[in-house]
């Protein structure tokens, strides 16, 4: 068995803070990420921004009093499937004919945990116009491992979660560098010359590579990395809460508005290497503390745009942290960019932070 099919998360809050993986559960918000502080971050830190001209309707109501901390289920792999759309029905897996009802009925219940599935209005990168093409195929996007999986169709779903979905890394996997330091050799599976993996190839090292990404992991799928450094996604699902179909649009503006003169702000169709790409997903739990806003994070990028490097290894693309913020508004913005998406802070931790994970330091908030 691979040994990434050990890696099982435990799901919901248990008496125990210690994982079966060797990773822990982090008590308090301070404790699963840093938090900012005003003697090294800045005073600007404990600022709201007052130069953003993006506001909430004056009858935006949230819930403001419930603790969010330590409530989020936990997850392994989060699959985000591209339909072009900001909204969708109350439940994405009652759409017939799509990746997402496919995921559904194949169960999100995998040999490597759970699956976290979303829609997104990222393109779905099926020409709609092309007969040959089965209704429903979409590009899918998957993390940790900081993958695009191209073109998938609904029939093809079921080898899309073992070929691909199954043998990833997860939100409990340590990173490949420090993985590749304790046991002393790279961990990267043996591919044949017909771009299969091996049959005598160390079961530990069968999951999919996260750089480089072979140019196909199986004959059903080609797969490339995410081209961005950092991911936005905000809950726009109008349908299961009128505020999350108001919020989105509201706070996409103001992180454009932020991220454009700093060169960072990328679009849908925006693939140029590096950047936040910022995609719209569907509901996620917790719609009464709108805004939702979950920000991975990948390792191993320099301000200079260019990879780094450890005794001359790359390290690996893969989403070093997930931040899960909510009752996010258009003026925490700056602030959020500034220390969350760009140094992995925390600003409001008692008032926004919902959970999420940390591979370096094996951290979650499950």
């Amino acid at each position: 068995m691979s040994l990434l099919r050990g890696f099982k998360t435990i799901l919901g809050s248990g008496s125990s803070s210690q994982h079966s993986t060797g990773f822990t559960t982090a008590r308090t918000e301070t404790d699963l990420f840093p938090v900012t502080r005003p003697e090294i971050d800045g005073e600007e830190c404990l600022r709201d921004c007052d130069s953003c001209t993006t506001h909430y309707p004056k009858k935006f109501s949230i819930d403001e009093s419930d603790k969010l901390y330590g409530h989020v289920k936990g997850w392994n792999t989060h699959l985000i499937v591209g339909t072009g759309q900001s909204d969708w029905v109350r439940d994405v897996t009652d759409i017939k004919h799509t990746v997402m009802h496919a995921v559904g009925k194949a169960g999100v219940e995998r040999e490597n945990g759970k699956i976290m599935l979303s829609a997104s209005n990222m393109p779905s990168g099926a020409d709609d116009h092309d007969d040959t093409v089965e209704q429903g195929t979409s590009d899918c996007m998957l993390l940790p491992s900081w993958v695009m999986i191209e073109k998938v169709a609904p029939s093809q779903v079921d080898k899309l979660l073992t070929e691909v979905v199954e043998q990833s890394v997860t939100n409990e996997t340590p990173l490949t560098q420090i993985a590749q330091e304790q046991n002393g050799h790279a961990q990267t599976p043996a591919v044949n010359g017909e771009g299969q993996t091996s049959e005598n190839a160390d079961e530990s090292n069968n999951r999919l590579d996260p750089a480089p990404v072979p140019a196909s992991i199986s004959s059903s799928f080609t797969i490339k990395h995410i081209p961005h450094d950092y991911l936005i996604l905000m809950c726009s699902h109008k349908t299961r809460d009128a505020r999350c179909g108001q919020s989105a649009p509201l706070l996409r503006k103001e992180f454009e508005r932020i991220l454009r003169p700093m060169g960072l702000y990328r679009d849908i169709h925006d693939e140029r290497p590096g950047g936040v790409g910022i995609y719209f997903i569907n509901h996620v739990g917790g719609h009464k503390y709108s805004a939702n806003v979950m920000v991975y994070r990948r390792e191993g990028r320099r301000k200079d745009g260019t990879d780094e490097e450890i005794d001359g290894a790359p390290l690996a693309r893969e989403a070093v942290q997930l931040i899960w913020l909510a009752r996010v508004r258009p003026e925490d913005c700056e602030n959020i960019v500034k220390y969350t998406v760009l140094q992995g802070k925390v600003v409001k931790p008692k008032s926004q932070l919902r959970g999420g994970f940390d591979r370096e330091r094996g951290l979650t908030s499950w």
